[in-house]
C-alpha cells in the first residue's frame, strides 16, 4: 500500500476553526469544505504529500457511508454504530497512512476540520474539542477509528476487518484507550477478540465479564511480554483467563485455577492490593466525575467508598489512574457523552463526587457558555438522573463565599431542593487535615432528606502540619545536595497553594508572580520545574526547584503514585488535585451521615 504525507492543521489554526465551526448548521458547514487550508503544513520528512484528488475520492466515500445512515438530518445509534464500523475499515483501507502519520492529531484536525467538517459535526453534534481537535486520539471523530481498524485487521483473513464487529466501541474502548497495557499490541488485541468471539455468555453481563477479564489480564501485564507468544499459545492462555472470569460471573468455582503455563504465564488470580476499607462496614459505593488523577478518590476510598466508575477527559489522567488502581473502572470521555442507561449499575449510587473545573464568575447579564460552568451543569444533571444519596462538589472557595457566584449558589441549591436533597455549603482548608499547604476549596454536600440532618462538617486536627521542609528533607537531601539541611531548616512553614494552570495556559511552573514569591520565601525557584533533585554539585545557598514528584508529596499524594504523560501535564494533574486527606475528612463525614 502507498503511504502517504497528509496536511497537518496545527493548534493555533485549528482551535479557533473549531470554535468558529461549533455555531454553525450542517448546510453550513459543507460550503466549508476544501481540501486544502492555507495554514497548514507537511511534516518535513521524505514521503508523497496526498493529493486534493485523493482526498476527494476519501470523501466521497465517506459521504457514502454517511448517507446510509442517515446523513445529513438523521441518525441514531443502530445507524451510527454501523457507520463507524464501516468508517473505520475504509479509512484504514483508503486513506494511505502509516502508523507514524496516524498518530499526529493535527492530520486528524485537518481532516475533520477541512475535509469533512459536516459528517464530523454531524456524527457528535456539539463536540468536545477532543472529538475534532483530536487533542485525545483515543477519542477523535475520525482518528479513533483508523487505529480501531489498525489494532484488529488480520491482512490474511477473507474479512480483514471482521473482528471490529465483535465487540461494540464502549467495550473495545475498554481495550484500546483504557487499558493501555494491553491495548497498545494489536497482536494481544487479536487475540482478545478471537477468544471473545469463541466464548459462551449465554445469561451473563457481557460488559462486567469483559471488564473482569481485562483486570485478570492486566495483573499479568507487567509480568508478561505478550507479543513473544506464539497466536496459538497466546490464545490458550487468554482462553484460560476468560474462563475464570466466565465462572466468576456466574459464581461457579473456577474450572482452572491457573491458566496454562506452557508459554510462560503467572497465576492469573494474583491480584494487586487495594486501598482501605473499614473492616466493620461494608463499603459505600461512588462515582466520580473529573476524576484527574484519582487523589480524591483515593481518599474517598480510606473513608469506606469503593469507586463503581470513575470517569476523566483527559487521557494522561485515566492512564495514572489505570497505572495505579487497574481495578478501578475508568472512562476516558467528556460528561457531555455519558449515557446512564449504558452504565445502570451506576443509578442509585451512595455518593456522586467531582472535583470540578475551577469556575469563574458569570458575565454582567448572567450568562456564561465556559466549558468549566458547562460541566458544573452536566454534573448536577447527572445526579438528577442516577439520584445518589449524596453528592458531593468541590470548586473555589469563592462558589460558596463571594457575591459573584450568587446566580449559581441559587440555581444549584434551587435545583437540587428540587430534587429532594438539602445543601450544605462550607469551606475547608486542606491546612487543617495535615497537608503541608494553605489551600481552601469550596463545598457544597447535597443529601437526600433521610440523611442530610445527619450531617456536620469535619473537624480540623489538633495537630499542626508538616513544614514544606520536613515533607520534602529527605527528597532534597537524595542526590548528596550539601544544602539540603539547611535548606529543609529554612523551609519552616506550609506551602502557598499549588495552582495547576489551565490547559490554555503555559508550562509547568508554580503559579502566577504572588505564588512564585510566596515560593521564593521557602527556597524554591518556582518559576519552572526540576527533573531530579539538586546534586553534590549544586551550590549550598542556592535555590533549588521542586520535581513533579515533590508536588505530590505537597499535596500529600502517596509517594508511590505514578503519573502518566509529559512534566506540563503530570503536575497539572498533581495542581488540579483535592489532597487525599482533605477527601478522607470530607468522605468520612458524608458516610457517617448516610450509615448513622
Amino acid at each position: 500500500m502507498i503511504s502517504f504525507l497528509y496536511p497537518r492543521l496545527l493548534s493555533d489554526s485549528a482551535a479557533p476553526l473549531f470554535g468558529e465551526y461549533r455555531q454553525l448548521s450542517i448546510s453550513e458547514l459543507t460550503e466549508r469544505v476544501a481540501f486544502a487550508h492555507e495554514s497548514s503544513v507537511y511534516v518535513a520528512t521524505g514521503g508523497d504529500r496526498v493529493a486534493a484528488d485523493r482526498l476527494r475520492e476519501l470523501r466521497e466515500g465517506v459521504l457514502l457511508l454517511a448517507a446510509r445512515a442517515g446523513f445529513p438530518d438523521n441518525s441514531d445509534r443502530v445507524r451510527n454504530a454501523e457507520f463507524d464500523l464501516a468508517l473505520a475499515a475504509l479509512l484504514h483501507a483508503e486513506a494511505g497512512m502509516v502508523p507514524a502519520e496516524a498518530a499526529a492529531r493535527d492530520v486528524w484536525a485537518f481532516l475533520a476540520l477541512v475535509v469533512l467538517p459536516d459528517v464530523a459535526f454531524w456524527r457528535y453534534p456539539h463536540p468536545p474539542k477532543d472529538r475534532i481537535l483530536g487533542t485525545d486520539l483515543t477519542r477523535h471523530v475520525l482518528g479513533r477509528l483508523w487505529w480501531r481498524a489498525q489494532l484488529v485487521r488480520s491482512p490474511d483473513s477473507s474479512d480483514p476487518y471482521g473482528a471490529l464487529k465483535i465487540l461494540g466501541e464502549a467495550a473495545f474502548d475498554q481495550i484500546y484507550a483504557r487499558r493501555a497495557a494491553l491495548g497498545g499490541s494489536p497482536h494481544l488485541v487479536r487475540s482478545i477478540l478471537r477468544v471473545w468471539d469463541g466464548l459462551d455468555l449465554q445469561g451473563l453481563n457481557e460488559r462486567e465479564t469483559l471488564r473482569d477479564f481485562l483486570k485478570r489480564l492486566l495483573r499479568l501485564a507487567p509480568f508478561v511480554l505478550f507479543d513473544a507468544v506464539e497466536e496459538e499459545a497466546l490464545d490458550d492462555e487468554l482462553r484460560a483467563v476468560a474462563q475464570q472470569s466466565v465462572d466468576a460471573q456466574r459464581g461457579q468455582r473456577p474450572r482452572t485455577a491457573e491458566p496454562a503455563t506452557s508459554a510462560g504465564l503467572p497465576a492469573a488470580s494474583r491480584s494487586t492490593t487495594t486501598g482501605t476499607v473499614p473492616a466493620h462496614d461494608p463499603p459505600l459505593r461512588f462515582v466520580e466525575v473529573c476524576a484527574g488523577c484519582g487523589a480524591q478518590a483515593l481518599g474517598l476510598e480510606k473513608a469506606g467508598f469503593e469507586p463503581v466508575l470513575l470517569i476523566d477527559n483527559r487521557a494522561d489522567s485515566c492512564f495514572t489512574i489505570e497505572k495505579n488502581r487497574p481495578d478501578w473502572d475508568i472512562l476516558c470521555m467528556d460528561i457531555a457523552d455519558f449515557r446512564v442507561y449504558e452504565r445502570q449499575e451506576v443509578i442509585g449510587v451512595d455518593l456522586l463526587s467531582a472535583g470540578l473545573p475551577r469556575v469563574k464568575p458569570t458575565t454582567a447579564d448572567g450568562s456564561d457558555d465556559s466549558d468549566e460552568r458547562r460541566v458544573l451543569r452536566k454534573t448536577v444533571e447527572l445526579a438528577l438522573v442516577i439520584k445518589p444519596k449524596a453528592l458531593l462538589l468541590e470548586n473555589v472557595p469563592a462558589l460558596v463565599e463571594s457575591s459573584d457566584f450568587e446566580l449559581d449558589r441559587s440555581w444549584l441549591a434551587e435545583t437540587l431542593t428540587k430534587a429532594g436533597y438539602k445543601c450544605h455549603w462550607g469551606v475547608l482548608n486542606a491546612s487543617d487535615f495535615g497537608v503541608p499547604q494553605n489551600r481552601r476549596s469550596g463545598f457544597l454536600i447535597a443529601l437526600q432528606s433521610p440523611y442530610s440532618d445527619r450531617f456536620s462538617w469535619p473537624r480540623p486536627s489538633d495537630d499542626a502540619p508538616p513544614t514544606v521542609g520536613a515533607v520534602l528533607g529527605p527528597t532534597m537531601a537524595a542526590n548528596g545536595w550539601p544544602g539540603a539541611k539547611g535548606w529543609a531548616d529554612r523551609a519552616d512553614r506550609i506551602a502557598p497553594a499549588l495552582v495547576g494552570g489551565s490547559d490554555r495556559r503555559g508550562g509547568a511552573d508554580l503559579g502566577p508572580t504572588g505564588s512564585k514569591r510566596a515560593w521564593e520565601a521557602l527556597g524554591v525557584n518556582g518559576n519552572s520545574l526540576g527533573d531530579t533533585p539538586p546534586g553534590p554539585d549544586f551550590p549550598s545557598e542556592a535555590l533549588p526547584k521542586l520535581t513533579v514528584e515533590q508536588t505530590a508529596l505537597i499535596q500529600s499524594i502517596p509517594e508511590g503514585w505514578q503519573f502518566a504523560g509529559g512534566k506540563t501535564s503530570r503536575y497539572r494533574q498533581i495542581g488540579h488535585a483535592m489532597p487525599p486527606p482533605l477527601a478522607h475528612a470530607v468522605g468520612t463525614a458524608v458516610a457517617a451521615a448516610l450509615r448513622s
